[in-house]
């Protein structure tokens, strides 16, 4: 199912910009969301527990949470305390991150720090996120710092759809307290005991589902996680070369694009694949 269908369904324009909060504002939003939280589970919503424990029952909480509706003055909270979360992890402009050559451009660190245009999900066929409670897959991170209306927009598109997203599609949310605007969401292969050919295919068509997306959205930035090399047992050097072939493939296809396109690594030995692969491109 493509955009014009699925867009019908869910709203792609810029999310606002909610205020900071101080310290103890967070933690009076913080305490206001875990009861809430708490009666939603028929739990007892009564505690007197340091911030870091309370934030990490609502982000629990909130991983294992149906996408049902959320009265509109927790979300209010939810939204201060959220982006001022982001605010203070430190926002990476699209700008501040230094081209390689070719176009492409590498950056190590935490995806959700990017304020590029869209930052792109590995998520799973359901696109609702991941449901263990923090656990620590790039699924998780990126609908933990969005918050609870992304794993609601995904409910939306796929019950427009009618069914699972399959591997090598794409689908697009707005990012609502992540720096960037939108999260392309995307379901990489799952390798089992060999990587085959259509392991292979799928992972192509990861990222060109993405940068077709994006040229459809009009964005001028887009930031890569390494799909599928997690949790999903691809290998990393030759995800990382099917990543950097497909997207060279796409900007070859599209000349006129100027898309600035960032492959983000978290760890060191995915940073030193790509450095190696981007320095001969």
């Amino acid at each position: 199912m493509g955009l014009e269908t699925y867009g019908k369904f869910i709203d792609l324009t810029p999310y606002p910009r909610p205020a900071l909060l101080s310290a103890e504002e967070k933690d009076e939003a913080c305490g206001t969301i875990l009861k809430f939280l708490c009666r939603e589970r028929g739990l007892i919503a009564a505690f007197s527990s340091v911030y870091e424990k309370k934030r990490a029952l609502v982000r629990q909480y909130m991983n294992r949470r149906a996408p049902l509706p959320v009265p509109q003055e927790i979300l209010d909270l939810q939204d201060k305390l959220f982006y001022t979360e982001t605010v203070e992890r430190g926002i990476v402009a699209a700008e501040e991150i230094p081209e390689v050559g070719n176009g492409f451009s590498q950056w190590e660190g935490n995806i959700i720090r990017l304020g590029v245009d869209a930052i792109v999900n590995a998520g799973n066929k359901s696109l609702l996120g991941c449901f263990l409670p923090g656990h620590d897959c790039i699924d998780n991170i990126i609908h933990s710092a969005a918050g609870m209306q992304m794993r609601a927009d995904c409910q939306r598109i796929i019950s427009a759809q009618g069914h699972e997203e399959e591997a090598g599609n794409a689908k697009i949310t707005r990012a609502y307290n992540l720096p960037c605007k939108y999260v392309i969401h995307t379901v990489g292969p799952m390798v089992g005991r060999e990587l085959s050919d259509v392991n292979r295919a799928e992972l192509r068509s990861c990222y060109t589902s993405c940068l077709d997306l994006a040229e459809e959205m009009g964005l001028s930035s887009i930031a890569f996680c390494c799909v599928s090399t997690g949790v999903f047992n691809f290998p990393g050097e030759a995800a990382a070369e099917i990543a950097t072939g497909a997207v060279m493939n796409w900007k070859l296809r599209h000349p006129e694009n100027k898309m600035k396109i960032v492959f983000d690594t978290f760890l060191p030995r995915d940073t030193e694949i790509y450095r190696n692969i981007l320095r001969l491109l």
